[in-house]
């Protein structure tokens, strides 16, 4: 499902209409958050972002993992699957499972850590300590209350924000911000971007803030270097993507939109290779999206001809984001 494009611009008459149905979903959502998790074996760490779409929340899970394997941790991830039918816990493993199975995030997840797939998340993270994991790395369910986070970091798009920074279905917020501020520990902002009234708020609370960005892979970028594309993407925000294969340099020739998630048919495929074939385009596309590919035989000719964009976050502060991990992680222990 689309988003309503006034999620993301001030006023309107239909958030408006909608703000009773948002006041009564937010209410719903802020007793729900404050209701007691089951606490894990191990500290857990959530990755959540406080609106719908995407705001670079796996990448950022993949960031965290690094840096706790630096430090001697051993991470493993616990996810939902959203788009998979395996209910879980289930230990992923890329070589046996698609995107139908287990959702396309947990096949880029497993390749940096042990990933563990559990619509109940306390199961999961029982089979999480099972695996051997020291700490462990929730990618989302920072609004779920049935497992205690130790640690719960809110990333933010600095572009987009939190739209009209209202709840749904008025606006993209998935809980009333206040309440989304006051049960995390750290906010990081992806990209650039004032945001002044969610920083404002955050700091009025002694929230840390941290500025990130998105890196693309040099080499890939190197690769390009003269050839014109066709740039597709299925995700919370292709825009976003399209616009940092704009910054680095790479001529966009057409680009093409699809759904948060979009699993793509035989259609979509035949669509996208004849117009790259016609016009002589390269295929360019993000992780995430040549991820949801991987052992579908539908799509297996876009696979094989889609090229993915590898990017890493990077933080301003890394050695103080790392610091606050690691406290957490020993008051939990201590």
């Amino acid at each position: 499902m689309r988003e309503p494009p006034f999620w993301w611009r001030q006023g309107g008459v239909a958030a408006a209409l909608l703000a009773p149905f948002a006041a009564v979903y937010g209410a719903m959502a802020a007793r729900r958050m404050a209701r007691a998790g089951a606490k894990a074996s191990v500290p857990v760490i959530c990755i959540g972002n406080p609106t719908v779409g995407g705001a670079g929340k796996t990448p950022t899970a993949l960031a965290v993992a690094q840096m706790l394997k630096a430090g001697g941790e051993m991470p493993v991830f616990l996810s939902r699957g959203y788009g998979g039918q395996l209910v879980g816990p289930v230990r992923v493993d890329p070589s046996q499972h698609g995107a139908s199975d287990v959702g396309d995030e947990p096949l880029l997840l497993a390749r940096t850590a042990p990933t563990i797939v559990a619509h109940d998340r306390f199961a999961g993270a029982q089979a999480a300590a099972a695996v051997g994991a020291s700490v462990i790395v929730m990618d989302d369910g920072f609004q779920n209350p049935s497992l205690a986070k130790d640690v719960s970091v809110l990333i933010v798009d600095g572009k987009r924000g939190i739209g009209n920074g209202r709840v749904i279905p008025a606006g993209p917020l998935r809980a009333p911000l206040l309440v989304q501020l006051d049960r995390a520990q750290a906010l990081v902002v992806v990209g650039e971007g004032e945001l002044a009234d969610v920083l404002s708020k955050a700091r009025q609370r002694t929230l840390p803030v941290f500025r990130a960005r998105l890196t693309p892979d040099p080499s890939f970028v190197a690769s390009l270097a003269g050839k014109r594309v066709l740039a597709f993407a299925g995700i919370g925000d292709p825009e976003k993507f399209f616009v940092t294969l704009r910054n680095i340099g790479v001529t966009l020739a057409a680009t093409r939109r699809f759904d948060d998630h979009h699993r793509y048919t035989r259609t979509d495929v035949q669509a996208l290779c004849d117009e790259a074939e016609r016009a002589g385009l390269g295929l360019v596309t993000t992780e995430k999206d040549v991820a949801r590919m991987q052992r579908d035989e539908d799509v297996a000719e876009l696979a094989a001809r889609a090229r993915a964009l590898p990017v890493t976050l990077t933080f301003d502060d890394e050695a103080g984001f790392s610091r606050l991990l690691r406290e957490q992680i020993r008051q939990r222990l201590a």
